[in-house]
């Protein structure tokens, strides 16, 4: 039986990614989430440290056997998926979608920094005024639109890639901060996003995160703790 370690749903972009993924898929695991602590010597590191030596989460376990980082688990579960389309089926699409989630997986610090996901959130005000003060989101932002405009382009949609795969859920957590933040798009990529917001996978993330209710102040740069 496969186990997905995971930290809150509100809040963790980096488990959204394989959560989405294999549930979209039907690949069943046991959801394992871990309160967010960064503390020295928390309750969230103790739990961890029987699972991987890195320290972070997703962290994907099959019979005892741990693999971690986004990357290496959706290529597990790639492996563990071979007749569905975790990446595209022809060869050139899949690696123009391994490029753009590995483009995500180590860029787009501005975005992360400036725009942290938080899906309960709903803060327009914030995001106009990073926009306008901050020229690293610009470029990120102006980066997304071509590469999400590139695929579609050549792909002809609904998707990244046309059917959705591993590069959908990737920039799924993406999806979630242009809406927190009410980032602008091209009418047409408002079009993939909406797709992508309501595929299976990422809806019932969504709709975990919003029922989760777990307000952590230090994953809150723009509002305090409600009274």
């Amino acid at each position: 039986m496969l186990q997905l370690v995971i930290g809150n749903k509100n809040y963790s972009s980096w488990s959204m990614r394989p959560w989405v993924l294999m549930r979209h898929f039907g690949l069943a695991f046991d959801e394992i989430k871990l309160r967010f602590d960064f503390t020295e010597g928390s309750a969230f590191y103790r739990e961890l440290a029987r699972y991987t030596p890195a320290a972070r989460v997703p962290v994907l376990v099959e019979d005892g056997h741990a693999v971690w980082d986004t990357l290496a688990i959706t290529e597990r579960v790639a492996e563990l998926l071979p007749g569905q389309a975790v990446w595209p089926a022809d060869a050139r699409a899949r690696s123009r979608a391994r490029s753009l989630c590995a483009e995500m997986h180590a860029g787009f610090g501005a975005l992360r920094q400036h725009c942290p996901m938080n899906i309960e959130a709903q803060l327009p005000d914030v995001g106009a005024r990073v926009l306008a003060g901050q020229p690293a989101v610009q470029r990120d932002l102006q980066r997304i639109v071509d590469m999400w405009g590139s695929a579609l382009q050549a792909s002809g949609g609904p998707f990244l890639f046309g059917g959705f795969s591993a590069a959908d859920a990737y920039f799924a957590p993406v999806v979630a901060r242009l809406r927190t933040y009410a980032l602008p798009l091209p009418h047409e990529l408002q079009v993939y996003a909406g797709q992508a917001w309501s595929s299976p996978g990422v809806a019932a993330w969504v709709s975990d995160a919003l029922a989760e209710r777990d307000f952590l102040d230090f994953e809150e740069p723009y509002r305090r703790a409600p009274a």
